[in-house]
């Protein structure tokens, strides 16, 4: 390789690994903002979360002022999480792998494609939320990035490829659909029969609420996914509100409850406590959000990347629930985002998966 074709490849590895550290850095405001509804836009420059200051432009380089700063804001000394500089540092990891496998269209579409997936595995993280710029924008992203790119697809021709990746999309909501569908019958009510009668308060918390049992907290809309999904709490003792109702119980729709055939609005309540023996809970096999998520990931991907992200996270999100049982007892209401797994199943078809399946058809046919 002479100097001058050696220079352009250094070149162009360094300008992928800083824009992928600038694209980073505005992911951070992607990650921190849109779960609490805030423009990504507005304010324009980066602020302190705690102190809310803007940052001046030298405090916001990528990667060097999280390290420069030692993780601290210059303002009010408040730390920074580290989650910043990881995403920052991935992203610029990611944007040079990219470039480094993928001629250049292609790498344009996977950028496009690595952005979403870093956004949705950080929120879902955080927040077991994967919002819909991610998800529905995400699919939108894909199948237009594969009318103008069908190497994308695999296919010949712009609209041949435009309808394999809609139908990938496609495949991936439904094979989620079904499963969610299926887990919600199999496995839709969880029972949990306490050791002793527990200590439990539901309080009004602005138009949501707070489920309180023993040391377990969680949010009331957390349980409820759909209008018919029912908890229910066998009590020993209740009062709603200053109404004392004795042992009874406690059959609660997400805005209502029913105790002993009477049918009470939970907006016209602000308390309910008592003791509790015994929990009936609705549960989700996965969010609608993992149905969108893999959606966006078979729009950039292709059907193959669909199957293959569903096994692929299966298997990751099993061994970490099973590492989570060996070294410690999980709690009853704990919860396991799916979003950031399917995102690994993605990243791995990405980069590995021609290998995968030439190997894989290397045992079938050998």
């Amino acid at each position: 390789m002479d100097n001058s074709l050696a220079g352009y490849y250094f070149f162009c590895a360094t300008f992928a690994f800083v824009l992928g550290a600038v694209v980073g850095s505005f992911l951070n405001v992607c990650i921190y903002r849109m779960p609490l509804d805030l423009s990504v836009n507005e304010p324009r420059r980066s602020f302190c979360p705690a102190c809310k200051k803007q940052l001046k432009w030298y405090q916001n380089i990528p990667l060097l002022s999280w390290l420069f700063l030692r993780g601290r804001c210059a303002n009010c000394g408040s730390q920074i999480a580290f989650r910043y500089f990881v995403v920052e540092l991935v992203t610029a990891l990611l944007f040079l792998a990219v470039w480094l496998q993928s001629p250049w269209p292609i790498a344009l579409a996977y950028w496009v494609f690595v952005s979403l997936l870093i956004v949705g595995i950080f929120i879902d993280l955080e927040h077991f939320i994967i919002p819909d710029e991610v998800t529905i924008g995400g699919t939108i992203a894909g199948i237009l990035a594969s009318l103008l790119v069908p190497a994308l697809m695999s296919v010949e021709g712009r609209w041949a490829a435009l309808l394999t990746s809609a139908l990938s999309a496609l495949l991936g909501y439904a094979i989620l659909w079904i499963v969610l569908e299926a887990g919600k019958k199999v496995f839709g009510k969880k029972k949990i029969r306490l050791d002793a009668p527990t200590a439990f308060t539901w309080t009004r918390k602005g138009d949501d609420a707070d489920l309180v049992v023993g040391e377990e907290q969680g949010l009331w809309s957390d349980y409820f996914s759909r209008e018919n999904d029912l908890l229910i709490l066998l009590c020993d003792e209740a009062v709603v509100d200053i109404r004392n109702v004795g042992k009874t119980d406690l059959r609660f729709h997400y805005n209502r409850v029913t105790i002993e055939g009477e049918e009470i609005s939970l907006d016209t309540l602000e308390q309910i406590s008592g003791m509790v023996r015994e929990l009936q809970i609705p549960r989700e096999a996965m969010g609608r959000g993992d149905l969108k998520f893999l959606a966006a990931i078979g729009a950039f991907l292709g059907w193959r990347a669909v199957l293959f992200s569903v096994f692929a996270g299966s298997l990751l999100g099993s061994l970490v629930g099973l590492a989570t049982l060996l070294v410690g007892r999980r709690v009853w209401s704990a919860k396991l985002p799916f979003g950031p797994y399917l995102a690994f199943g993605g990243l791995l078809w990405m980069f590995f998966g021609q290998s995968l399946l030439s190997w894989y058809m290397g045992l079938l046919n050998p």
